[in-house]
């Protein structure tokens, strides 16, 4: 399930909020009938309280969406044969080493070119514990971010993979290049993370009590004229985490064009390398892990 929290501003004050909503998320709402259907089934609010497609919204209404996957209509995932970067599989887990600019599942204006379309020519059977519209699909990678990302093929599999991610028991590590020479060998980042005001695709660091918990670790792999390779190991799983918190230390990612400077790299720098967790049916330690992106070799 996605979540979206919009707050109207003068600009959109008095519009209908179906046109609104529709304007706001244009990535993300196909089309007004899209929004009548969140406000028939009770997953749209506004200041938490239900209204009609025609409500006129206000300066400072805030406007809240739950959107899940199965909103969307079931023909838009096709299969795609594509290659995958299989390192891993067996009877109950697969895991893929994600190239760069590969969205995992599809939402509005992004059907197709994504990690389910090829998941679903390549395996025939997947999980569909999060519906038809993410087969397989336990966690997220942001689609700049490379790196390995377990998929289950049983429903048996994905609930106890979604246990462990719930309980924090899985363990991901990260590279990164981040911009300017990290002080400190090793440290821990704590900073809550709210929606973004005003782009519903980005997040921001907020006062304590105002967002979610985030808590990101680090330590120094090598330092570089301007620049330090870090490895990174996210406690909690939000939005942009990584992203949010090395920019809020004064190192942001090289390469990320939401929070940092989208010309000092070729691409985001950020590899999900390496997940260690327990085998869902056999409860077998496994650690899993992928190379380091050949662009990143010159710094490490």
């Amino acid at each position: 399930m996605m979540t979206h929290s919009l707050t109207v501003t003068e600009l959109e004050h008095d519009l209908r909020v179906d046109i609104y909503v529709t304007r706001a998320l244009p990535d993300v709402i196909p089309s007004r009938m899209f929004v009548k259907r969140l406000i028939e089934s009770g997953r749209m609010t506004v200041n938490g309280e239900p209204v009609k497609a025609r409500y006129t919204v206000k300066t400072g209404d805030v406007v809240e969406l739950d959107i899940q996957t199965d909103d969307y209509p079931d023909e838009r995932i096709k299969p795609e044969d594509v290659p995958l970067d299989i390192v891993f599989e067996d009877e109950e887990i697969i895991a893929i080493n994600k190239p760069l600019g590969m969205a995992v599942h599809p939402a509005a204006g992004n059907y197709g070119g994504t990690l389910v379309n090829v998941l679903v020519h390549h395996f025939t059977t997947l999980s569909d514990s999060n519906g038809t519209k993410r087969p397989g699909i336990v966690h997220r990678l942001d689609k700049e971010t490379s790196g390995v990302i377990m998929v289950a093929k049983t429903n048996f599999a994905h609930a106890r993979l979604a246990k462990q991610f719930e309980a924090h028991t899985i363990e991901k590590k990260y590279v990164a290049l981040v911009e300017g020479e990290v002080q400190f060998e090793e440290g821990v980042i704590e900073a809550e993370i709210g929606q973004h005001h005003k782009y519903h695709d980005m997040r921001k660091i907020v006062p304590a009590g105002e967002g979610k918990e985030a808590i990101s670790y680090y330590t120094v792999i090598k330092r570089s004229k301007r620049v330090t390779a870090v490895a990174l190991f996210p406690k909690t799983g939000r939005t942009h985490q990584l992203r949010l918190h090395m920019k809020y230390i004064g190192h942001p990612i090289l390469g990320d064009d939401k929070y940092g400077n989208k010309g000092a790299f070729s691409r985001l720098a950020l590899h999900a390398q390496a997940i260690y967790f327990e085998h869902p049916r056999t409860k077998t330690p496994i650690e899993i892990s992928v190379p380091v992106p050949q662009e990143f070799l010159p710094y490490f």
